[in-house]
């Protein structure tokens, strides 16, 4: 008898885990998407530039807006090295 009230209180032990633990990720999936910010403040990139030229690397962490111009060295334009993200 004492056997089955212990396993009893570990499955709804076990069943209150699980529900909160998918309630939780149920409720960061329904976040929505915050806003852009507004025109003319930087954002954060993660892109990598290299010269042609020279082989020197930039690595962007922020820019004006989301697809930035190449920055320039050289007298060339840099080439983009790695995947807009």
């Amino acid at each position: 008898m004492f056997d089955n009230i212990v396993n009893v209180l570990i499955a709804v032990a076990a069943m209150l885990v699980i529900g909160f633990t998918g309630l939780s990720i149920l409720r960061a999936m329904a976040q929505p998407i915050p806003e852009p910010p507004p025109p003319g403040e930087l954002r954060k990139v993660k892109i990598k530039f290299r010269c042609s030229i020279c082989g020197t690397e930039v690595r962007m962490t922020a820019a004006n807006n989301e697809v930035p111009e190449p920055p320039r060295h050289c007298l060339e334009d840099m080439e983009l090295v790695a995947p807009i993200e």
